[in-house]
């Protein structure tokens, strides 16, 4: 790495930062606020933070390097059905959330069952999804395309130092300035993103003279084959489904939009972050990847950051990298604040006690997080396709989850055991189909899963509790919550 990448990077860096404890100062948590100030920045962001943090938050390298790593056009579907994710989000969650007046997602479960161990099982299987499957993804992807960008050596141990870094200096981020804190540095750092990673995209389609000739046709399609990474059927079941939990049910995104002064700002958050999602990510997350596919041939995950070090000059490669690290960061520290939250709020409040210091329980929170997602990064770096891992294994959580959100929000007088019931036998039947038997594709298989544990849900409120769920748009009315 040249002199000229290391000064341009380190500034760019600390430019950010500067700008973010700027537009932060006076209005940092002081230690001992409350969970609103701390989680929810006191319900104080507007909706150009709120579509800049969500848009960043999503956008890293599980995207940028996962997706290019395809080289493939198929993989931009993620990103057109992530469109109708946040519609679902706008107009249907984020009504329920504002009228019940929620700090995380899983408030909401505790409120219409009436059951606080309902929101605590939602909240360990976010965090074990958070721990074991994002948090070391996005460090190893975020370490391999730093790497490889100026042309280092990608073994093991060299990804495990700039990790190291990256875990280090994200957990700063959520630590010391809570969600306020990671919202503005996302937004700042998706300006300087977005129009590189767009400039690459330009530059990557001159650098082979705007010709894709000799790229198979497999390789352009959006109409997926069979043995395809998203089979074009798999567009009618699962994959709604997968962007529903991921948008609307996901605390590490709706946080950004519950931290608005009210739902109308929220909204047009959202929509804005939706608009970016359309019409600028496809293309960023598998233009480079394709083009790199002629100009290097089967590279995998190593493909965008080879690209970008081949097509931007010197100067403009040190702020990629720079753009690169920060997105890491802020999606890192999102979802650290996140799993906090989801801590703090659901299990430490309802079964320790509560916290003389939300932001010091929430430090150490964070902390271990850090370190164990670190020790994962190994099991990343040995897989063949980094996003293709990540949307497999968090199938075991997401349907399962989606299904209580499912149940409360369409039926009234469903026991909160019929639900937990009905969201563990997703778990272990997803875990049979992916790993074991393997009938059809990974996306049918959640698909399956979230009718069979919201099924399941409804005949267990029925066989062992005796109650008859009654179907109603909505669901229950929000219940006074248990002593």
């Amino acid at each position: 790495m040249s002199t000229v990448q290391i000064a341009v990077f380190f500034a760019i860096t600390a430019l950010i930062a500067f700008a973010t404890y700027m537009h932060c100062r006076g209005k940092l948590t002081d230690g001992h606020s409350g969970e609103k100030d701390y989680f929810l920045a006191s319900g104080g962001l507007k909706w150009y933070f709120i579509a800049g943090s969500i848009t960043l938050t999503n956008l890293s390298t599980d995207q940028l390097i996962g997706m290019n790593g395809n080289q493939m056009a198929l993989l931009a579907w993620w990103e057109f059905a992530a469109v109708a994710g946040l519609l679902v989000l706008t107009f249907v969650f984020l009504p329920v959330y504002y009228k019940n007046n929620c700090t995380t997602t899983t408030e909401l479960l505790q409120k219409k069952y009436n059951d606080k161990h309902i929101r605590a099982l939602i909240s360990v299987l976010f965090l074990l999804g958070n721990l074991f499957i994002f948090l070391p993804a996005i460090l190893y992807g975020g370490s391999l395309f730093l790497l490889s960008m100026v042309g280092l050596d990608t073994g093991l141990e060299n990804i495990l130092i700039v990790a190291v870094i990256l875990a280090t200096v994200g957990a700063c981020y959520a630590i010391f300035g809570g969600l306020r804190a990671v919202a503005v540095s996302d937004t700042y750092s998706g300006v300087l993103i977005l129009g590189l990673a767009l400039l690459v995209v330009y530059l990557a389609l001159q650098a082979i003279d705007f010709d894709l000739t000799g790229i198979p046709a497999d390789r352009l399609t959006l109409i997926g084959s069979n043995d395809s990474p998203i089979p074009w059927h798999t567009l009618l079941t699962g994959m709604i489904f997968i962007q529903t939990f991921y948008w609307s049910t996901n605390q590490t995104i709706t946080q950004r939009a519950m931290a608005a002064p009210n739902i109308k700002e929220a909204q047009k958050g959202v929509l804005t972050a939706a608009g970016i999602r359309l019409l600028i990510v496809p293309a960023i997350v598998v233009i480079p990847g394709i083009v790199s596919y002629k100009l290097y041939g089967d590279v995998g995950d190593a493909a965008y950051g080879r690209i970008v070090g081949d097509v931007l000059p010197l100067w403009l490669s040190g702020a990629f990298a720079a753009a690169l690290a920060a997105a890491v960061l802020t999606t890192f520290n999102s979802i650290l604040n996140a799993s906090a939250a989801l801590y703090v709020c659901d299990i430490h409040e309802a079964y320790v006690d509560r916290p003389k210091s939300v932001a010091k329980l929430s430090a150490v929170v964070s902390i271990v997080m850090s370190v164990l997602a670190l020790v994962l990064v190994p099991f990343f770096a040995s897989q063949e396709s980094l996003i293709n891992t990540v949307q497999e294994l968090y199938g075991l959580l997401s349907m399962p989850i989606l299904s209580a959100f499912v149940v409360c929000l369409l039926f009234k007088n469903v026991k909160a055991g019929a639900a937990m019931i009905g969201v563990v036998t997703g778990v272990a039947f997803y875990g049979f189909w992916s790993m074991v038997w393997e009938p059809a594709h990974y996306i049918h298989g959640m698909a399956v899963t979230l009718i069979l544990s919201v099924v399941t849900a409804l005949v267990m409120n029925k066989l062992v509790f005796g109650e008859t769920p009654v179907f109603s748009l909505g669901g229950a009315d929000t219940a006074a919550e248990p002593a």
